[in-house]
């Protein structure tokens, strides 16, 4: 019996403890993405971002271009080709379309690398703000609405979007 009211006074004490450990915990959210969205440096970095990309955009169009040529040519003179002339050319137009999807591929690599340098000392400043105001606020979690799966609940007092724009000088 002793033991059995031991074990229940420990249970107890246990669920009373979780309990106050959970009322200190707080929780709040901010759509990180539409905080950088928000920054004057985003404009500057979405321009560079474009002129980089404009440039594989380029490329990649005088290379589709000479490939359609090509294919042009080879459609309106197949007829007229040996077998072996036949067989090569279109090798040859094999190898270009190959060429250009490699390019489009290392293109999008280069693109969302350099976006990714470029972002960081944005992404940086904003994370620091968050984590000062969550520090100045007593928050112990905060969570990026913008990620995926959005939050079930989540009460207007713990957005944490206003004081971190302030924080950042943004209206």
């Amino acid at each position: 019996m002793k033991k059995l009211f031991k074990v229940a006074l420990v249970a107890g004490c246990m669920l009373f403890v979780g309990s106050f450990a959970k009322a200190q915990t707080k929780i709040g959210y901010i759509n990180f993405g539409d905080l950088i969205r928000q920054m004057p440096e985003a404009k500057t970095v979405q321009t560079a971002i474009e002129s980089y990309q404009k440039q594989f955009i380029d490329q990649l169009t005088t290379m589709n271009n000479t490939l359609q040529t090509e294919a042009k040519n080879f459609q309106a003179q197949s007829a007229t080709m040996t077998d072996a002339v036949r067989t090569s050319k279109q090798a040859e137009l094999q190898d270009m379309n190959k060429r250009m999807q490699d390019f489009q591929t290392s293109a999008q690599q280069q693109v969302e690398a350099k976006s990714n340098e470029l972002i960081k000392p944005v992404s940086d400043k904003c994370r620091a703000a968050v984590a000062d105001v969550a520090k100045e606020k007593g928050y112990a979690y905060v969570f990026d609405s913008s990620q995926g799966a959005p939050l079930i609940v989540s009460p207007e007092g713990d957005d944490l979007m206003v004081p971190v724009k302030a924080k950042l000088g943004l209206k």
